[in-house]
């Protein structure tokens, strides 16, 4: 199966299905998906042509995080309402900054694992929202996104597949898949600001090291990815057990 699904407006839509776990499982496809931004799918509806809406709907989702902080969902929209699916606004980030101004001496790698870990601490409340929301769908998919699905996204997808019992260096492989994304991220940008390029370098960037990082911070400071979610997040084993029966092949 394909992971990328093609769309107009999204550019990172992909299926976290395929992947395998520690136990010789495999995550299941068609259950969860990780996004960029879904407000786009309003210029789908809006334009008469509607093509990405109705694929959008077709995958029969339940369920929709919206990782964005509320300002940016005020200034660039969210998915369009919909009966068939629930919507959940889960800022998980408190801490903004952009990154398109940052200066070309700022490292990407090293800055935006320390990124991820400010979110993991201090997120705690959102993150575990999310994961239980994921957990919650038993049967409709359920879909994440931010803006770019790369950042926030990134983390999330990192902690449900860790959970899921998928190794890291597949984790890390999946988050640096964006890179497929990112010219058409930048286009995107480019469109907001006429004229403009950003000026560090490693924006709508995903190389390897960002997660690499990450997951070393966050082993070294949690344990593991199972240690931080249980011990921080305060999520219970019954909630894990659940998100693994429900997206783990059978």
């Amino acid at each position: 199966m394909n992971r990328h699904m093609s769309f107009d407006r999204l550019h990172n839509f992909r299926d976290l299905g395929g992947y395998p776990t520690a136990d010789g499982r495999t995550v299941r496809w068609g259950r969860l998906y990780r996004s960029d931004s879904l407000g786009k799918l309003r210029e789908s509806q809006e334009s008469g042509q509607g093509g990405d809406w109705e694929k959008f709907l077709g995958l029969g989702i339940g369920a929709v995080i919206d990782l964005r902080y509320p300002w940016e969902i005020e200034g660039k929209g969210r998915v369009p309402e919909h009966p068939s699916f629930a919507y959940h606004n889960l800022s998980i980030e408190h801490r903004p900054y952009d990154q398109a101004a940052l200066g070309p001496e700022v490292e990407t790698g090293p800055f935006l694992a320390e990124k991820f870990m400010e979110v993991a601490e201090d997120g705690v409340k959102e993150i575990r929202t999310a994961l239980e929301v994921i957990a919650a769908v038993e049967e409709a998919p359920v879909v994440f996104h931010c803006a770019s699905g790369k950042d926030r996204t990134g983390e999330i997808a990192a902690l449900v597949l860790g959970l899921l019992g998928v190794s890291e260096s597949v984790i890390v492989e999946d988050f640096t898949l964006t890179g497929l994304a990112t010219e058409r991220l930048l286009a995107d940008w480019r469109a907001d600001h006429p004229g403009q390029e950003p000026r560090w370098p490693g924006y709508g960037r995903a190389p390897a090291e960002v997660m690499r990082l990450f997951l070393a911070a966050l082993n070294e400071r949690y344990g593991s990815i199972h240690g931080y979610v249980t011990g921080t997040l305060g999520v219970d084993e019954t909630t894990i057990e659940t998100l693994r029966r429900n997206l783990l092949e059978r």
